[in-house]
């Protein structure tokens, strides 16, 4: 009679798998997300650009105690300890909650104001003939990136100093200057036809969407996790009870 309960108690824990197979991966996100924040951090100090230490410090926070927690959850899991699901269930819940909340509030102010401050950055170089050094190895980078000349009119900002940066040699995606189009400039000069301005914009809009994309993505998984330890407490409260029901040899079966 005892063989055949401790199958049926198997059955009632059959959310420990799942469970610790999610918080694994959940594991390796984090991982991979803390790595990639050492890099970036470590690239800002060797570069010299100043960044909020309470962003860089909350960062650090955010994933080294979600991988605390999936650490402290799998533990839980694997030895049946409810009060490491406890703790588990209790940060999920303040970690999920606070970030799907910030992401909502903050979605429309922090875009909308990053958008504009970067388009302000831009707009005041102009004109590009008269830049300082800085602005035009900023400039240069943007347009080997992007693929593109200028900022507003394309490769005429420049006027006749078109810098090597707006040099094209993909079809398609190039105009041919015949001297006459600007002044000074390289005859038969291929450049790039498009201006930086929107489609630096537009690529900065969707790295802004796809970052709150998963930070609210994040904050649903730990809801499915934190779901995930609930049911999985009162699987092991219902397995350790029904243990403790046949060590006092009190139990009927059917009864459970």
């Amino acid at each position: 009679m005892q063989k055949s309960s401790v199958v049926v108690v198997a059955d009632k824990t059959s959310l420990k798998r799942p469970f610790i197979f999610a918080n694994a991966v959940h594991m390796a996100l984090c991982f991979f997300m803390l790595r990639m924040t050492v890099i970036w951090h470590r690239d800002l100090i060797q570069t010299g650009k100043m960044v909020p230490s309470i962003s860089v410090a909350m960062m650090y926070v955010i994933e080294v105690g979600c991988l605390l927690l999936s650490v402290l959850g799998v533990f839980g899991a694997y030895k049946g300890k409810r009060w490491c699901l406890i703790l588990y269930a209790a940060g999920m819940a303040a970690a999920s909650q606070t970030i799907i909340i910030r992401t909502a509030l903050s979605y429309q102010d922090v875009y909308e104001k990053r958008i504009i401050r970067e388009e302000s950055k831009l707009l005041s170089m102009m004109p590009l003939t008269g830049t300082n050094k800085a602005n035009r190895t900023l400039l240069h980078n943007i347009q080997e990136e992007l693929e593109c000349c200028g900022l507003i009119e394309g490769y005429k900002d420049w006027g006749a100093s078109i810098p090597a940066s707006c040099n094209c040699h993909y079809p398609g995606k190039c105009v041919r200057l015949r001297g006459s189009a600007t002044l000074g400039a390289p005859k038969n000069q291929y450049v790039y036809r498009e201006p930086c301005l929107p489609i630096y914009l537009s690529e900065l809009k969707l790295a802004f969407s796809l970052v709150m994309a998963i930070q609210f993505g994040s904050g649903v998984f730990w809801i499915i996790l934190l779901a995930m330890s609930i049911k999985l407490m009162g699987q092991i409260k219902r397995k350790q009870e029904f243990i403790a029901l046949l060590q006092s040899n009190r139990y009927v079966p059917g009864a459970f």
